[in-house]
């Protein structure tokens, strides 16, 4: 595997996309529809998926690429395999709240190895280079040329003084009913794949996940966590979180820096 293309067409395309899908969002409306799962999809999915798609079929030609909006993909199998959510948030997309990423990811035997989150309105970009080791892009970026990067990495949680972040769009009482379970000293939101980066760069110990997703909702920040020290596990047995499973569905998950005390589902 090429791991030094790989990073850089994997950041290439996802500010692309990211370009994309602020043209849709800084216009003065855009038309939202409905999937067959009830889940909206935009203009900008379509055309961040299709610009990405064709982007990573001409430089990977060999390695299946699955993403969410093109269901066929959802079918077939490999023990390696690029995935995709071309614009994960889209609540937050519709609801022009920016909380939206570009996720790009290459999981290897189960396990996302590689990554890239970008998200646009909010001029953040995480990815993990060659070596597999996560970094923060200070902006403005530049889609030819890498700009200054600093690497980030999870800090060491004080369990008695913790950091949560939950989600905007899907919050729930057993979510809020299991955070109380920690000794939690702020809570912050966020939306999309952007929890997994901030663990990933300490501004949060603790992402506890209990609703369904998909593996392209979280295997790019997934592989940034990991990438900056972090883990994943799932939440009814804290074993360690896969991908590659049938229909690319997740299990509930816990997303956290080691150090947390994890509490019993």
């Amino acid at each position: 595997m090429d791991y030094n293309k790989m990073a850089t067409v994997f950041r290439t395309l996802a500010l692309e996309a990211g370009d994309i899908i602020m043209d849709i969002y800084n216009a003065d409306d855009f038309e939202v529809k409905s999937k067959s799962d009830d889940s909206p999809v935009t203009a900008a999915d379509e055309a961040a998926d299709a610009h990405i798609s064709a982007g990573l079929a001409a430089a990977f030609p060999d390695i299946l690429v699955v993403t969410e909006e093109q269901a066929a993909s959802h079918t077939e199998s490999a023990k390696d395999f690029i995935i995709v959510d071309p614009l994960d948030g889209t609540k937050e997309f519709i609801k022009r709240r920016g909380d939206f990423t570009v996720n790009i990811a290459l999981v290897e035997n189960g396990t996302p190895t590689r990554g890239v989150v970008y998200a646009p309105a909010k001029g953040r970009l995480f990815f993990t280079d060659a070596d597999g080791v996560s970094v923060e892009e200070k902006g403005p970026f530049d889609v030819s040329k890498q700009g200054l990067t600093r690497p980030i990495s999870v800090k060491t949680p004080d369990n008695s003084s913790l950091v949560v972040v939950a989600s905007k769009s899907h919050r729930d009482q057993a979510t809020d009913d299991y955070i109380n379970k920690y000794d939690v000293a702020d809570m912050t939101g966020a939306g999309s794949s952007l929890k997994f980066c901030l663990v990933a760069t300490g501004e949060a110990d603790l992402y506890p996940r209990l609703g369904r997703t998909m593996e392209w909702d979280t295997a790019a920040g997934d592989a940034v966590l990991r990438g900056a020290g972090g883990m994943v596990v799932r939440f009814d047995d804290h074993t360690p979180f896969t991908y590659g499973k049938p229909i690319y569905e997740n299990p509930f998950f816990i997303a956290y820096a080691p150090g947390v005390s994890l509490k019993s589902a």
